[in-house]
């Protein structure tokens, strides 16, 4: 019954809608973005990730002190998570815990030193007049401190902990001297920071979830089989996004993927005619507020003349795929490893008969759609990487497939994907929206109701 509802409103919209162009369609809807999202949500949830989740995260850590590094140009990656994007000169951010707790201290250049302390974000902005070396001043509060431990972003895993410039660290070094011994890398810092999302920030990647997966919904409406093309599905969607104000979750010429032919990667949407019998994959992702990414899956199916459900062999790999997924959800709780959630379902995928998939069955979404956190891969590998083998923790975000792979009879292989995206709570994962149940089913011109 189910599968027939999905057929029967996809069926309704290609009779009734296939003389108009999705730029018509789209056009129709009047949104305006600015009254839609509201004022950006991010400068208050910046002040409270730094005031409750970096405290932790120094702890973590093992960390005395984190010193980030700021400059006009060139900016660290971190330095709009820290407050340091409008750096006009070099500023230096101090955060530490000490006998009485919690501290963000910067050192800003007084051209912007007013701007800065006026945003409330850090306890205290010390205000550097010109001729003076802001990073000076900063190694002489760490000297007068004396702490034991002091981050710097130089990283050899992970981008957002590696901001630091050579030149930045050679006069850093040069001013400390011999407690340059002293400096760690803030590699495990930044990732126990960026890793844990507010409630507030999941209520957003909810929102953002749940408009990609409608519009690729709506997007399936659209096909109209021997005539639309992968492109023209991928077109209606960045006109959506156009008119809600939203951008890509991803590199543009590869949101949204549209694929009905065989896998192509990571890759654009193409020409492809999309024709009876074709199995569409939609891997599409929005940026929400400039900040929060969401990366969803939706899949459907192009009936034949005189089909009207999907064929046997359709429906074992559809079904083989989301067992994979529910799998995966089920293996994620707290403490458990990356690789782990990886191994659940792809004990499956060997007894369902798929062919090798080579990804990873997820990985940490958020800021970015390959975010900071635990990567779920790693089972089928002969060595583990390090994201694989880091343990979940409440409040992580995940964006994960459950796989089913197949040859096609003109050659090629076909991966069916199931891609949700789910929150660590204390007790194991939730969906942030509801998940595809049946696979969508569109019929051909030729078709009757």
């Amino acid at each position: 019954m189910r599968n027939l509802q999905l057929l029967i409103l996809i069926g309704f919209s290609v009779l009734m809608g296939c003389n108009e162009t999705a730029k018509e369609q789209v056009s129709a809807e009047v949104i305006d973005p600015e009254v839609y999202w509201g004022e950006n949500p991010w400068p208050e949830i910046r002040k409270q990730r730094i005031n409750t989740l970096l405290p932790k995260a120094l702890k973590a850590a093992d960390v005395d002190c984190w010193l980030v590094i700021c400059r006009e140009n060139n900016n660290d990656p971190i330095a709009d998570h820290v407050g340091g994007e409008n750096a006009g000169g070099t500023a230096v951010f101090l955060f530490y815990n000490d006998a009485d707790g919690f501290h963000s201290l910067v050192f800003s250049p007084s051209g912007e030193a007013k701007a800065l302390d006026d945003l409330d974000i850090h306890d205290k902005v010390v205000s550097v007049e010109r001729g003076t070396s802001a990073v000076g001043m900063a190694v002489a509060f760490i000297k007068d401190q004396d702490f034991k431990t002091i981050a710097v972003n130089s990283s050899d895993s992970n981008a957002m902990a590696d901001g630091l410039s050579y030149t930045q660290r050679d006069d850093l070094e040069a001013k400390l001297g011999a407690l340059s011994s002293r400096l760690v890398s803030s590699t495990d810092l930044v990732y126990e920071w960026l890793s844990i999302k507010l409630p507030q920030e999941v209520e957003i990647l909810c929102k953002a979830a749940q408009l990609t997966a409608d519009w690729q919904i709506e997007a399936y409406k659209q096909v109209v089989p021997g005539e639309s093309t992968d492109a023209d599905i991928a077109k209606f969607l960045k006109q959506k996004m156009a008119a809600y104000g939203v951008t890509d979750g991803w590199a543009p010429d590869q949101n949204p993927n549209v694929n009905s032919g065989p896998d192509r990667g990571h890759s654009h949407a193409t020409d492809k005619v999309i024709m009876p019998g074709d199995v569409i994959q939609i891997d599409f992702g929005i940026k929400v507020y400039d900040r929060w990414v969401s990366d969803i899956q939706r899949f459907a199916y192009v009936l034949k003349d005189g089909e009207t459900e999907a064929p046997k062999d359709i429906m074992h790999y559809w079904e083989s795929g989301k067992a994979g997924n529910r799998a995966a959800l089920a293996a994620m709780k707290p403490g458990v490893k990356g690789v782990d959630v990886d191994r659940a379902q792809r004990v499956l995928m060997e007894k369902a008969g798929s062919d090798y998939v080579m990804w990873s069955t997820g990985h940490p979404v958020g800021y970015v759609a390959h975010d900071v956190g635990p990567n779920l891969g790693g089972s089928q590998a002969s060595h583990v990487r390090p994201a694989s083998q880091k343990e979940l923790k409440a409040g992580m975000t995940f964006a994960f497939d459950g796989f089913h792979a197949w040859q096609l009879e003109n050659g090629g292989v076909k991966t069916i994907s199931v891609e949700e995206m789910a929150v660590v709570k204390e007790n194991g994962a939730e969906y942030l929206i509801a998940p595809q149940e049946e696979l969508i089913l569109i019929p051909s011109q030729s078709f009757k109701l």
